[in-house]
């Protein structure tokens, strides 16, 4: 968090150092931020995404055991407040580009460079450009990642694909999000084994051989926690698409998102690599296996594999002819229980070696 200069701050009016003061109790950040997420490109395209928010919680810097401490922490997630028009700034090398935030404070920079990347991790900075925040030089960091050589790339849902959600319960997924954290809540007994195996070992995050993608219907406001857990549990290092940040009074309704727009991430990230065959990961418990079929009659040629994880019972014979559906496709694929039998399925079709 940047600091209010000394001179500035005496010029605060009583009431915004109240503001100030309520809001820092709340450990909510009284200036605007850049969120810089994960993007992602070739070797002549980057995309960064991001949102510009006036209001917003501060970093979590300790994880107890505490249930009221984490249902605050949740809580604060959503306690923020979009940024709507901000002009903001991307710099890369000695060129610059610029664009509005959106409604909800949502940015999105795609970028034609004029010289090749070169694969790997690159770091990029968007800073606010708006006049009356110009004298804090306010800007986020963030990373694209360009894909090294490889043959195979991996989209992996989130909740109950490597992370244990009850999402077709909801009293119970309510009751895990809102009571553990980041480093308390569970992966699948034997997902992260088959998630390093399929990226190639994972020996070095920075040189992951094959590149994982993230695509999930849970909210941007969810995006650190997602981070930390992973970083937790030593997945492969990947690239995060989530869905519309929502406010306080919509946080009940928390991973109830639409799923169409992810067809459409997807849709993205197939077409800015078309020369690699993608295998498809996620469960019953929503909308992944239909999602899956589509994506894989729309890009038959792309396509490698589709794992589903059997996660609720009563999807069974429905997910079961879908499955089957994607077969006739000319598709790979695995409806599975236990890890161990999706990393059996892998060895067997040869993207584990």
């Amino acid at each position: 968090m940047q600091k209010l200069p000394v001179h500035k701050e005496k010029k605060l009016s009583l009431f915004r150092r109240i503001k100030k003061k309520i809001l820092f109790l709340f450990r909510l950040r009284y200036m605007p931020v850049v969120k810089v997420y994960r993007g992602y490109g070739n070797d002549n395209k980057m995309i960064v995404i991001g949102h510009v928010l006036k209001i917003s919680p501060m970093a979590r810097k300790t994880y107890r055991h505490n249930w009221i401490v984490n249902i605050f922490s949740m809580l604060r997630l959503f306690m923020i407040k979009p940024f709507v028009g901000a002009r903001i700034e991307m710099k890369w090398n000695d060129s610059t580009c610029e664009t509005i935030t959106e409604h909800d404070g949502f940015f999105r920079f795609e970028w034609n460079l004029p010289a090749t990347l070169n694969a790997g991790w690159h770091n990029v900075t968007v800073s606010l450009m708006q006049e009356k925040y110009k004298a804090w030089q306010i800007s986020g960091e963030g990373e694209i990642l360009v894909p090294f050589q490889s043959q195979n790339a991996f989209i992996s849902d989130i909740d109950d694909t490597f992370l244990v959600s009850y999402s077709s319960k909801l009293r119970k997924r309510l009751y895990v999000l809102f009571t553990k954290n980041a480093r308390s809540r569970k992966p699948f007994q034997g997902v992260v084994e088959h998630y390093r195996q399929l990226a190639g070992g994972v020996h070095d995050e920075h040189k992951t051989l094959n590149p994982f993608f993230y695509v999930s219907s849970s909210e941007w406001n969810l995006y650190d926690l997602i981070v930390e857990f992973s970083k937790e549990n030593n997945l492969p290092k990947g690239v995060y698409l989530l869905n519309q940040i929502k406010r306080i009074s919509e946080v009940l309704k928390t991973g109830q998102n639409k799923h169409s727009g992810k067809f459409t991430r997807i849709v993205r990230i197939i077409e800015t690599y078309p020369h690699l065959k993608f295998t498809l990961l996620g469960d019953d418990t929503q909308e992944d296996p239909n999602i899956y079929l589509s994506v894989a009659e729309h890009f038959p040629q792309n396509i490698f594999a589709v794992y589903i994880r059997k996660v609720h019972n009563g999807n069974f014979d429905k997910v079961k002819a879908v499955t089957e559906k994607i077969e006739s496709a000319g598709v790979h694929c695995c409806y599975f229980e236990h890890s161990s039998e999706a990393i059996e399925h892998s060895k067997a079709i040869g993207l584990i070696r």
